[in-house]
């Protein structure tokens, strides 16, 4: 089976067209306007053996926030729509990954619940032209619409591009990792549950809404009362 999507995204602030191959070799065709940006996707593709096309264009006359924002959601989607089912896979990965002096650890499960947890404290705001708060949006819109759990944690770096290139790079590896077939386990769902649902979203005037079949979860205050983060077994 081959495990590839392809999604076309389409607003008055960006158009982007992206196509995975989970069961690649590393290759890429990057052209989204910003270079930077371009290299760490890069760096998702080498290292975890995916082949990734990224074609974007943007509003980067405001700046980059759109842009990279609406690349990670349209990724996230790729993601979601190859790996389908998860029948079969690890379900979760993880990696360190070393650069110089910069180190840096990332854990993801393919959970069909987003969430995030992004830990760096980079070392200056700007590497080039890319403003680093960027990363962490390009993180959240893709863990969103992927419906994994996400775990990052730069441990330690004084070179913010280093410790920026070891982020991406163990996420690529630990994409890896999660999304590949487990031989012990074919057919399987890797889930006391059976089943690990695609997560669906509303957006409430800045609440999150999810529902998966089985449950609901709230990340933020619930709009119609209640309190705290509702969700099922995993």
């Amino acid at each position: 089976m081959t495990r590839t999507a392809e999604i076309v995204r389409n607003t008055n602030e960006t158009k982007i067209r992206i196509a995975i191959n989970l069961d690649g070799t590393g290759k890429s065709s990057l052209t989204t306007g910003i270079p930077f940006l371009d290299h760490m996707l890069d760096q998702i593709a080498r290292h975890g053996l995916v082949d990734l096309l990224v074609q974007a264009e943007g509003d980067l006359e405001i700046d980059d926030h759109h842009t990279v924002e609406d690349i990670g959601i349209s990724l996230g989607q790729a993601i979601a729509k190859a790996v389908g089912d998860k029948k079969g896979i690890r379900r979760y990965g993880h990696a360190y990954v070393p650069l110089d002096e910069a180190l840096s650890r990332v854990v993801i499960d393919f959970s069909g619940r987003p969430y995030l947890e992004f830990h760096a404290d980079f070392a200056r705001q700007m590497t080039g032209q890319f403003d680093l708060d960027l990363v962490r949006e390009f993180f959240q819109g893709l863990v969103n619409h992927a419906a994994v759990s996400l775990h990052i944690d730069n441990l330690r770096g004084d070179n913010a591009h280093h410790q920026c290139e070891t982020i991406f790079k163990a996420f690529g590896r630990a994409l890896r990792m999660a999304a590949e077939p487990d031989p012990r386990a074919a057919g399987v769902v890797p889930s006391t549950k059976g089943i690990l649902y695609p997560v669906q979203r509303v957006s409430l005037k800045g609440w999150f809404y999810a529902e998966n079949h089985c449950g609901r979860l709230w990340h933020g205050k619930p709009p119609f009362g209640g309190a705290g983060t509702a969700g099922s077994g995993s």
